[in-house]
């Protein structure tokens, strides 16, 4: 850690002069619009979901294939080799059991249903993507872990030996023990900690995933910055891109995406298909739960981007999606025709 050139002063720092806060003169506006509530923060019901079970049994007939689980949760299927993206599958996202962001709807498997690992890729270590409970069943299993540098302390602390984990820095690279795999992180724009004691103490990653074949990008959590065309260079092009659009607001865009910001880093990266992530799972943000869904809609036909929005669970073959069919509009379309269920509302006090 002491000698990336990311570790400054105790602590990583982003490439340009972006900290974890709000912008300057954007609290009290933030505040007061986080008070006043509304925006549809949370679904009127749980979003629909699908098995994957039947297809994940069937094989791929392109060789690269993608399962949406929620959040920024994805099974990647490449060349007869599978790696999960920031696997969370607890109840909240939070350090408590019983308070914080609590989920939208249960994931459309569960943990020991997944096909056998080759890779668990952990971006960093924010609770919405480093989850404990879900880390605890996979120490269970022998499927290694890539992550940023300095996660792999929070891995050992909850029993995961240390041959099973390795660290990279940004455009370090490692080869999975079978197959031929390339796991490479690469530069984001966030921050990282568990409390407010242990802020940027980690590194926090992007990442690669390449076959001879094949290339997956993973944004993990960023904003917008120009790095992105280095990466493009040094190691694009992408059949898939998955980008984080949801969680996002002005006040501190320059740490997440948003459905804009995610376009124009799609532009960076060079094209290819577009996966969005990190969205329609928790309520992170002050924008309505379907906003990003129904944004990248709109300008990515405006924009004739190569758009996979696959209802959660349903695996999908990038090259072969041709076509956004908007499933989240039922959830709203059921709500406005149908009357409240009294055992599905949570109590308020």
């Amino acid at each position: 850690m002491r000698a990336s050139p990311r570790f400054l002063d105790g602590v990583f720092k982003n490439t340009a002069p972006v900290g974890p806060g709000l912008k300057p003169g954007t609290t009290f506006s933030t505040m007061s619009e986080y008070l006043r509530g509304g925006a549809n923060r949370t679904p009127p019901a749980p979003l629909p979901s699908e098995s994957p079970l039947a297809t994940w049994a069937r094989p791929m007939d392109t060789g690269l294939r993608a399962t949406w689980l929620g959040h920024s949760t994805v099974l990647i299927e490449i060349d007869g080799l599978r790696v999960l993206t920031d696997p969370v599958w607890g109840e909240r996202a939070s350090p408590m059991s019983f308070a914080g962001p609590k989920r939208f709807h249960p994931v459309p498997v569960t943990l020991s249903q997944l096909p056998p690992l080759d890779a668990v890729i952990l971006s960093h270590d924010h609770y919405d993507h480093l989850d404990y409970p879900t880390v605890l069943e996979l120490a269970r299993t022998d499927v290694p872990f890539y992550t940023s540098l300095g996660v792999g302390a929070h891995l050992e602390a909850w029993g995961i030996a240390p041959e099973r984990i390795t660290e990279l820095d940004w455009w370090e690279s490692a080869m999975l023990p079978r197959g031929e795999l390339r796991i490479t992180a690469a530069p984001s724009q966030h921050f990282s900690g568990r409390g407010m004691a242990d802020r940027n103490r980690t590194l926090w990653s992007s990442f690669v995933i390449e076959s001879p074949k094949h290339k997956v990008f993973f944004s993990g959590d960023t904003g917008l910055t120009p790095e992105y065309s280095d990466i493009r260079q040094r190691l694009g092009p992408f059949d898939l891109v998955m980008l984080e659009v949801g969680a996002y607001h002005p006040a501190w865009g320059h740490i997440h995406l948003g459905p804009e910001n995610a376009l124009k880093a799609l532009e960076l990266l060079g094209g290819g298909a577009f996966l969005p992530v990190h969205w329609g799972t928790f309520n992170l943000a002050l924008h309505a739960w379907d906003e990003p869904a129904e944004t990248l809609v709109r300008l990515g036909q405006e924009q004739r981007v190569r758009l996979v929005m696959p209802k959660l669970g349903t695996p999908v073959e990038p090259s072969r999606v041709e076509l956004v069919e908007p499933w989240w509009r039922s959830v709203r379309a059921a709500s406005a025709t149908e009357p409240p269920i009294a055992s599905a509302v949570e109590p308020t006090s």
